[in-house]
């Protein structure tokens, strides 16, 4: 591995201090989130047992960043289905789908950029559920290969799904739901990006 691909060595101390290797000087967690943005690759260990402990203090840069205000990114229903993930049958798929989704979104974050800056209208929705169709067939997919009779049933549940979709009374409600729901998350991009 070249010394660019190393990743840069955190080590967190038992007084909950981070000290970042490379540069000999303590960082917060603030630090580390610019860190990610920027693209640096790191690993915090525990600096008297030796353990990576990389995964829970960015899952505590998550934490921290949806406690500021207008910085949430995660819904509540998207937090209740994924605590509902832990433990069953399905929980060693949601990672690699979950990761595949974001590289996805993350890819096509301009193409996004520009739908959502031009308009609300049918082409910038179009383009949304192309991309959800193509998540949702990437997923069917790799749960068919785990567990055959899953796809059956959520294959039911999404022709329910569309018929009630299709018996709902108030479109224009719908509409301006989601309207709004695209409003904010322009916000949060823009945010995001800088702007």
């Amino acid at each position: 591995m070249s010394k660019e691909n190393t990743p840069i060595a955190i080590k967190k101390y038992a007084n909950r201090r981070l000290y970042h290797t490379g540069t000999s000087t303590y960082v917060t967690l603030d630090d580390l989130a610019s860190m990610v943005k920027r693209g640096e690759n790191f690993v915090v260990t525990d600096a008297k047992s030796g353990e990576d402990i990389t995964r829970s203090v960015l899952t505590q840069i998550i934490f921290e960043q949806e406690s500021k205000n207008g910085q949430n990114l995660l819904p509540v229903n998207f937090l209740r289905q994924l605590i509902g993930f832990y433990g069953d049958s399905m929980q060693s798929l949601v990672p690699s789908y979950l990761e595949y989704s974001i590289r996805s979104l993350t890819e096509n974050q301009q193409k996004f950029r520009d739908q959502f800056a031009g308009t609300f209208g049918g082409s910038m929705i179009g383009a949304m559920e192309e991309q959800a169709q193509k998540n949702m067939a990437m997923f069917r997919d790799a749960m068919s290969m785990f567990a055959p009779f899953a796809v059956a049933k959520a294959e039911e549940a999404k022709k329910n799904a569309a018929g009630k979709a299709e018996n709902a009374d108030t479109p224009a409600e719908d509409l301006d739901g989601l309207k709004r729901e695209l409003a904010e998350m322009q916000k949060r991009l823009d945010k995001l990006s800088g702007r």
